[in-house]
């Protein structure tokens, strides 16, 4: 690979992987589900699956891509032998759908930061007015076309384009969250938020919920098992260190989510002490696009520093869908198509797929519910694959190989090996238990926005067309090996 096609440096590498990493889900859902989940309490088993799912996945990942030089796919095949390519293409198909709906949001992002910027929601309820009668119409399709125009101008201009953006927005990013952030922990009453959000009670941790949710918040929100990494460390430098950069990703991406809990529940604790129920019951969208326009109003500042929340938003969000774009548009290049016709080709088909969620928020509720628990099974993909290959061999020839910092011990061969699957399949089960509890009566039906039968239906298609596409995908792939790669799949 030449060096055109490589990051310039591994500050340029840390900033665009922690771009994909640090996205909506940090800013959005972290806060409302450590609120949930009895703060301090839940950022204990945080922590835990930071180090037990998140890190050790990051590594394989980046292991992965450095030593195949190819997308998802090739990287599969790479570890796993040829029949391994339809795991690769699940861990694609995941991303590019997810991808599709996130678009949408990062469209609302933008017309909510438009709308900060004009003054329009100054007035009492005019977040929830704007809301109701711009989501889920033609309005969402026109910012979702042009979120995905932002972001199509960076992938076409591939490594370089995306090194360059990332090293201007993701430092922006990271001040307007630490602006919001001091002047949250200002805020008279406070630190009612930071003793909610520090203070641990020990006995909560007892119960399996919160330990659940702390494992899929941390699946949901640092990237980890989407093959997003394995796609940027395609760029890495030969000398770059695996381990080290793993660790920065996790920490990194959590931190922004710490920073981002610390702004929004002191805010919250300071202007409206009892307003917890209220982030509980608000949901995602709910509690961005209605509820936190509401408070920034009420406090001194709130215009000045909303306008800054949601570009804050615009960027982690514009970040993340670069990175959609480029794995799938990666998985066409190792496929054998220019750069410039997989870039037009996979942002046709996100934004034509991506257009039911824009007009309907049941089925944007629908596809990131599906494609959301899909992760979990893209994570047991990269760790079952990792495992056929040999994880003391990666160990030993790819993570504490030439370039390496940090050397990583046997700990994350067991890790790897033995809890990332059983942390996935456990995950996939509670979820699908969860969603026949909430509905028993209806939970296999096929339509449902949130019911076992919808991801039983769209998960069996797509897992059939993949397998049925394996041999080609795999033939067409190693073909188009590029010469830098390491050789080998299975020993």
């Amino acid at each position: 690979m030449s060096r055109a096609e490589t990051f310039a440096s591994r500050w340029g590498l840390v900033l665009a992987t922690l771009g994909m990493a640090v996205g909506t889900g940090n800013i959005w859902r972290f806060p409302r589900i450590a609120a949930t989940n009895g703060g301090g309490s839940f950022l204990v088993a945080w922590v835990v699956f930071l180090l037990l799912w998140s890190v050790p996945l990051i590594i394989v990942e980046f292991s992965f891509g450095k030593r195949s030089r190819q997308g998802v796919v090739g990287s599969f095949v790479a570890h796993g032998g040829p029949r391994s390519a339809w795991m690769g293409a699940w861990a694609a198909l995941c991303a590019t759908l997810i991808g599709a709906y996130y678009a949408v949001v990062s469209g609302w992002c933008l017309r909510y930061l438009g709308a900060a910027v004009t003054g329009s929601l100054s007035s009492q309820g005019a977040a929830a007015e704007l809301w109701h009668g711009f989501n889920s119409t033609p309005a969402a399709m026109i910012t979702q076309v042009l979120s995905l125009a932002i972001c199509v101008a960076v992938v076409w201009f591939g490594v370089r384009g995306i090194e360059r953006v990332a090293t201007i927005l993701i430092p922006s990013l990271l001040v307007l969250v630490l602006v919001l952030t001091v002047r949250a922990v200002t805020l008279p009453g406070a630190e009612r938020g930071l003793a909610f959000l520090f203070g641990v009670d020990w006995s909560r941790l007892a119960e399996p919920n919160i330990w659940l949710q702390a494992l899929t918040q941390n699946a949901w929100d640092t990237g980890a098992g989407w093959g997003l990494i394995v796609t940027y460390a395609i760029y890495m430098r030969k000398r770059e260190d695996v381990a080290l950069n793993g660790f920065l990703i996790g920490f990194g991406n959590n931190s922004v989510s710490l920073l981002a809990g610390i702004m929004v529940l002191c805010t919250v604790f300071a202007i409206n002490p009892q307003a917890q129920s209220e982030i509980v019951g608000a949901g995602n969208e709910g509690l961005t696009f209605q509820w936190m326009p509401e408070l920034f109003r009420t406090m001194p500042g709130g215009d000045f520093f909303m306008v800054i929340f949601f570009l804050a938003l615009s960027f982690a969000a514009i970040t993340s869908l670069i990175s959609m774009l480029e794995l799938a548009s990666r998985v066409l290049i190792d496929l054998g198509i220019t750069r410039r016709q997989a870039v037009l080709r996979v942002a046709g088909l996100t934004l034509i797929l991506g257009i039911p969620s824009a007009l309907s928020l049941s089925v944007f509720n629908n596809q990131d519910w599906v494609w959301g628990v899909g992760l979990m099974l893209s994570g047991l993909f990269f760790a079952v694959t990792a495992s056929k290959y040999g994880l003391e061999r990666m160990r030993k020839e790819t993570v504490n190989g030439e370039g390496c910092d940090l050397r990583i011990g046997r700990w994350w061969v067991f890790v790897v090996g033995m809890l990332v699957p059983i942390e996935a399949i456990t995950l996939i089960i509670w979820w699908l238990k969860d969603a026949h509890d909430s509905n028993p009566e209806g939970w296999l039906s096929p339509f449902g926005s949130y019911t076992v039968g919808t991801v039983v239906l769209q998960w069996a298609i797509a897992l059939a067309a993949l397998w049925m596409a394996n041999g080609w995908l795999a033939r067409r792939t190693m073909a188009n090996r590029p010469a830098d790669a390491e050789a080998g799949g299975e020993r």
